[in-house]
């Protein structure tokens, strides 16, 4: 069944939408990372910023800040661009949807992050200083890996909420699975078919995931005493 000869348009804005959600989820967590740390550090400007960060982003919805980024971000560059003398520039839309998912999703990380961070006992950090392991070891081998493994529920549910919200990028005109899919569903007249199948792949993106993110979680909780109830 080649979906009226549309399967092959199907698939590349698949692979599309993935290069979108990775590419995103890379800068999230990036993002995430750094509001984190500055969360928990001492130095007060650090703490606001990311509080204001976390607190505009998280109440804002998606869309209008896909548009604000795309069409207003557009209209700034050019009046910069127009002030200097140079040429009108256009703004790809590949990179303002990846910048946008990953601004958006960097504030959900970093309340995840903060939250895996804060998990861990401050002993450990003490040992380590006792053992005279220096910050960037401790870090490196204390630290970041059990963040991680406590990070990875909060993770698994923030990529698996952005793989779909990667459908707004239809809005800016990026041909992703979201946009080649309305365009079958409307020349041929058969929305029902194409967007099912749309939904198929969905939901066939976020089971592998949530296959692997399982796997991962068993890799890393290997050697870890789980507390019975």
């Amino acid at each position: 069944m080649n979906l009226h000869g549309f399967l092959p348009s199907l698939l590349q804005g698949s692979l599309l939408t993935l290069a979108v959600a990775l590419s995103s989820m890379a800068l999230a967590m990036l993002l995430g990372l750094a509001g984190a740390m500055a969360k928990l550090s001492s130095w007060r400007p650090a703490k606001w910023i990311a509080t204001i960060y976390t607190t505009l982003i998280r109440g804002v919805p998606d869309l209008v800040l896909m548009l604000l980024i795309f069409f207003g971000g557009q209209v700034a560059v050019n009046a910069i661009a127009e002030s200097l003398g140079a040429e009108p520039i256009d703004i790809n839309p590949f990179l303002a949807g990846v910048l946008t998912i990953g601004f958006i999703f960097g504030a959900y990380l970093t309340e995840a992050f903060r939250g895996a961070f804060l998990a861990i006992p401050p002993g450990q950090r003490e040992a380590g200083l006792a053992y005279g392991m220096s910050a960037r070891q401790i870090a490196w081998r204390i630290t970041f890996p059990q963040m991680f493994r406590h990070a990875l529920p909060g993770l698994s549910n923030n990529w698996l909420v952005l793989i779909k919200s990667t459908a707004i990028v239809s809005v800016i005109g990026l041909h992703d699975l979201m946009t080649r899919g309305a365009q079958a569903a409307g020349a041929t007249r058969e929305p029902f078919i194409f967007y099912l199948t749309v939904a198929l792949i969905y939901l066939g993106f976020t089971t592998v995931s949530e296959l692997l993110f399982d796997q991962l979680q068993r890799r890393l909780s290997v050697g870890v005493r789980r507390q019975s109830l």
